[in-house]
């Protein structure tokens, strides 16, 4: 009777509860060794990003972030508490595609540093302003200081008159972003 309790307190001590708001799973997680660093092929990416309430959410998908950007919510998440530069927690918002891969999703894998980039386009929404990247070096260090060094801007180009920060780096303050300037239009 004894060994069958240790095996009870060591299956309830291998048991771990996952939560995120709004989130009531729970998984079973085994114990194995600490992951390796798998980078994937370099690949274009999109990524959405809003901070809201001392939270940063992330998404490539445009119709999740569309999504997320009438309702303030998102179906399917992954949630990092305090994994965000100065503390905040990092939501990423999953298409219901992507709901079961975790961290295996673009954004996530992005945010980790497994994934290499090709060509890059990042927006950030943050205090009514829109800023728009084209390296995501660019968006790091918005993200983590709280403004560009170089940009180009907008007054009440957004479409929903927000200011638009065409966010620039020593390799092209000097002039201006034409093709960044389309693009973001492509979206909007």
């Amino acid at each position: 009777m004894r060994l069958i309790s240790l095996f009870a307190a060591a299956a309830v001590s291998a048991t771990v509860v996952l939560t995120g708001c709004n989130s009531t799973e729970t998984k079973t997680v085994e114990a194995s060794p600490a992951p390796t660093k798998v980078a994937q092929a370099a690949s274009d990416i999109t990524i959405f990003e809003s901070h809201d309430h001392g939270r940063i959410h992330q998404f490539y998908d445009q119709k999740t972030f569309d999504s997320y950007k009438s309702v303030g919510e998102t179906a399917y998440r992954l949630t990092r508490i305090g994994a965000g530069p100065n503390g905040e927690t990092v939501v990423f918002g999953l298409p219901k595609a992507d709901k079961k891969k975790g961290s295996n999703t673009p954004a996530a894998m992005l945010w980790d540093g497994k994934s290499e980039v090709g060509a890059f386009y990042g927006e950030m929404h943050k205090h009514n302003r829109i800023y728009v990247f084209s390296e995501k070096a660019d968006m790091d260090f918005v993200r983590k200081i709280g403004e560009p060094s170089y940009m180009f801007t907008e007054i009440g180009s957004g479409p929903k008159g927000e200011t638009v920060v065409y966010v620039l780096n020593k390799q092209n303050k000097k002039k201006k972003p034409t093709d960044l300037i389309a693009k973001f239009k492509s979206f909007h």
